[in-house]
C-alpha cells in the first residue's frame, strides 16, 4: 500500500496523472504544485471532524477552542464529561451523543495506520457520526493513502464536472467508478481536483 508522505510523493502522483490523462495535466497547468495536506490521525482529528460537521469553519474553530480550553479533546475527558460539560462549549445534543460513541469506541488508531483503505472506513464509519466521506478523508490525508478518492465531496464532483466537460455534476457511485480510471493514484487526483476546484470557483474545496 503507497503512503504518501512528502511533496515529492504527490509530485510523483501528479505526474503520472498528467501522463495517462490530458485533462488532468491542463488541470495542473493552471494549478501548479498541489499541496501535500498530510494531517494528524488519531481521536482529536476525528473529534473536530465531528465538531466540524455542518457549521461554518469560524464555529467549529470556535468550539474547538473551547473544547481545548475545558482540557476535553481527549478519549477519556470526553467519556468522563457530563453533557452539560461538553454542551457549554458549543455541541449540540447530537454531536455530544457522537463524541462520546467515538469516545466509547476505542480505536486502535496505531492499528489503522497498517490498514488497507476498506478496512479503515468500515472500521470508522461503525461509529455513530462517521459517515464514509469523513472516514476517506480521514484515510488519504491522515494516514496518507495514495489510493482512496472521496466521490461524495461536492467540490469534487462539480470540479470532475468542469475538468471533464459534463453535463452534470457526476453522482457519487458514478464518480466513484469515473475515479478507478485514476488508480493507483486516486487520492492525488483528489487533490488536482480540489486545486482545480480552487482556481475554477475562487474558493477553497476542501478545509
Amino acid at each position: 500500500m503507497r503512503i504518501i508522505a512528502c511533496d515529492a510523493d504527490v509530485a510523483e502522483g501528479a505526474a503520472h496523472l498528467a501522463t495517462c490523462e490530458p485533462r488532468f495535466a491542463h488541470a495542473l497547468s493552471l494549478t501548479g504544485p498541489l499541496p501535500l495536506r498530510r494531517r494528524k490521525d488519531g481521536f482529536e482529528e476525528l473529534l473536530g471532524a465531528i465538531v466540524s460537521q455542518q457549521i461554518s469553519v469560524a464555529a467549529a474553530n470556535g468550539i474547538w477552542r473551547r473544547l481545548q480550553a475545558a482540557r476535553l479533546t481527549g478519549p477519556r475527558k470526553v467519556l468522563w464529561a457530563s453533557e452539560d460539560d461538553l454542551r457549554s462549549c458549543g455541541l449540540s445534543r447530537q454531536k455530544v451523543r457522537y463524541a462520546k460513541a467515538l469516545a466509547e469506541a476505542r480505536i486502535d488508531y496505531g492499528a489503522l495506520r497498517e490498514a488497507p483503505t476498506d478496512e479503515v472506513v468500515a472500521t470508522l464509519t461503525e461509529v455513530p457520526g462517521i459517515g464514509v466521506w469523513t472516514a476517506e478523508i480521514y484515510a488519504m490525508f491522515s494516514l496518507g493513502h495514495a489510493d482512496v478518492f472521496a466521490p461524495g465531496d461536492l467540490a469534487l464532483q462539480e470540479a470532475a464536472r468542469l475538468l471533464f466537460d459534463l453535463p452534470d455534476r457526476p453522482k457519487e457511485r458514478a464518480l466513484r467508478q469515473m475515479a478507478e480510471a485514476w488508480s493507483p493514484w486516486r487520492s492525488v487526483a483528489a487533490r488536482v481536483l480540489w486545486a482545480y476546484y480552487h482556481v475554477a470557483k475562487q474558493r477553497e474545496g476542501v478545509r
